[in-house]
């Protein structure tokens, strides 16, 4: 069903906790698709390409790890749109143990690599092991410094398309003694619009999550801002308010990130503050939510759409707005993205992705 078209971490789950089975789900797929105003018929995953799936991962030797089995981090299990699934190349049992997310800029200085090197070694020698993203300068940094220790590299692409090409021997050396992550499928090339997806799971599976460097419109502070949302804590290095790529961490103090000098503030952090975490949403799928009746949902799919736009809106505003219960807007919103007609975002956010005129039409 994750392979289906349209079908996110967090429309898998509302599918999952409707209709309890995810061959019943599936089934329903293209009638929900239909009515968010899709005029053709989705494209779903066969038994034979999910089949086909399996047997690749087998071939390669990776691992693939489904939302709730043992391997699966504890941590990550618990935010709102955790994957269901996760393929990984390297050795699982390194999920299980605490983490701590270290990301930062492409282009690092000189000062900004060394320190992250110094933290990542620190933090792992004190049992944690560091998640990033395989990413130039200080993603590269951050990795390097817990090889011997414990890391895990989280990719947007599949787990088989390395990224940047010219950490090629670091892949393989963290595929040796840590472990590659994706949830994406094999062979899936990393796009602008995977990384940012990318980076809620490096914050979700971590207890927290240091920025070292960063500009102000950075996919670190999006690490961040998942990480905030996700109840984790942020950590950021300070810097030169003439250097930009100290802009980002700068701001983050000022609204609140804990002042990160060295790799005892996290470790001390953690001691004093017992972690408290977004524990939504608790699946058990045991008992189906029961449709609106679709009378309701007629009036309630055009009030919606008039409220939506390109621009992210919380999910709980349009229930403010429209003065509709929560199961409703949940309903149309769930039509909506399978119909390819909406974006989720951090923070229970939703945009357009539709010229609101012609869903309109199809309301």
């Amino acid at each position: 069903m994750i392979r289906t078209e349209n079908v996110g971490p967090v429309t898998f789950f509302q599918l999952l906790e409707r209709y309890t089975t995810a061959a019943e789900a599936l089934a329903r797929i293209p009638e929900l698709a239909e009515k968010g105003g899709l005029r053709r018929k989705p494209t779903l995953c066969t038994v034979e390409a999910a089949t086909r799936e399996f047997e690749a991962i087998e071939h390669r030797k990776f691992h693939l790890i489904a939302w709730g089995e043992p391997h699966y981090p504890d941590l990550l299990k618990h935010i709102p749109d955790a994957p269901p699934l996760l393929i990984v190349n390297g050795n699982p049992e390194i999920l299980k143990r605490p983490s701590v997310g270290i990301v930062g800029a492409r282009n690092a200085s000189a000062n900004g690599r060394r320190l992250t090197t110094l933290i990542a070694q620190k933090l792992g020698l004190s049992g944690y092991v560091i998640a990033s993203g395989l990413a130039r300068g200080i993603d590269t940094c951050a990795h390097e410094g817990s090889l011997s220790t414990g890391t895990v590299a989280v990719l947007a692409g599949g787990v088989d398309e390395i990224y940047p090409p010219e950490n090629e021997k670091l892949y393989h050396r963290i595929a040796e003694e840590g472990a590659i992550v994706s949830e994406g499928p094999l062979g899936l090339k990393p796009q602008s619009k995977h990384f940012p997806r990318r980076n809620r799971i490096i914050s979700g599976m971590s207890m927290g999550v240091a920025i070292i460097e960063a500009s102000l419109h950075s996919g670190s502070l999006i690490t961040a801002t998942y990480a905030l949302d996700q109840g984790r804590e942020v950590f950021a290095v300070p810097g030169s308010p003439l250097d930009p790529r100290a802009h980002g961490t700068n701001k983050l103090i000022r609204e609140g990130a804990q002042l990160l000098s060295s790799a005892e503030d996290i470790i001390t952090s953690f001691a004093q503050r017992k972690l408290s975490l977004n524990e939504s949403p608790a699946q058990d799928f045991k008992s189906s939510m029961i449709p609106p009746a679709e009378d309701l949902l007629l009036k309630a799919r055009r009030d919606i759409v008039d409220l939506l736009s390109a621009n992210p809106v919380a999910i709980d505003e349009i229930v403010r707005l429209c003065g509709l219960s929560t199961s409703i807007v949940m309903t149309v919103i769930l039509e909506l993205e399978l119909a390819g007609k909406v974006e989720r975002h951090v923070g229970g956010k939703v945009s357009a992705l539709y010229n609101p005129m012609d869903l309109e039409e199809s309301a």
